[in-house]
């Protein structure tokens, strides 16, 4: 029998630095529904990919030191991102911990698994061809990971495995850690209340 489901999987921070201020909110258990306004064009675009294709609800609200560069915004994102997917996710109970996917975008190929461990890694090998999509640096995705992956507590290993074109590379990626995602924090029926590890404990 499936679990119910808990307001202990919905997350609101916010966080205020002298750089940035970004408000978000997230439930594990919507329907995709995103709002999105960072910004920088193309990282609401890879945030809208990101909810839709985990079937989160995910609302993020950001103003940052835009004058400068998008570097403070994107990682703080991330930050923020990862704290309410920690959140969200509280003791772990019932999830099925584990989720990969391997995502085709065009000529485009892009591997993502994670493990909600509570032992943050980020392991990324994704090259780019090229240094910006629009305005954002395709250096910063590095960034926006390892600060989502770090404060989530979570493994993280994201693999190119084809593709030349940036725009196409980035979503892959981005939609291959959505589906990922979507898989790890289902409720699995046959794990009833338990806690998916043989210390049963899952520390974020």
């Amino acid at each position: 029998m499936m679990l119910s489901t808990s307001p202990a999987r919905r997350a609101e921070v916010r966080r205020t630095t002298a750089e940035t201020d970004i408000k978000a909110s997230l439930d594990l258990d919507g329907s995709g529904r995103v709002e999105v306004a960072t910004g920088i064009g193309f990282l609401d675009h890879m945030l809208t990919a990101l909810g839709k294709h985990a079937l989160f609800d995910l609302a993020v609200a950001a103003k940052g030191d835009l004058h400068i560069d998008d570097h403070h915004t994107t990682e703080d994102v991330g930050i923020v991102l990862g704290q309410c997917l920690r959140q969200a996710l509280g003791e772990k109970r019932g999830i099925r911990r584990y989720g990969h996917a391997l995502i085709p975008m065009d000529e485009a190929l892009a591997e993502a698994a994670v493990d909600l461990s509570g032992r943050p890694f980020l392991a990324w090998q994704v090259p780019f061809t090229q240094p910006k999509i629009g305005t954002m640096d395709t250096e910063l995705f590095e960034e926006f990971f390892r600060a989502f992956a770090f404060n989530a507590g979570l493994t993280l290993h994201v693999t190119l495995k084809a593709g030349s074109n940036a725009h196409h590379v980035a979503e892959a990626c981005f939609k291959a850690l959505a589906r990922s995602l979507r898989m790890a924090v289902e409720i699995d029926p046959r794990a009833a209340d338990a806690v998916p590890s043989t210390k049963g404990v899952l520390e974020a």
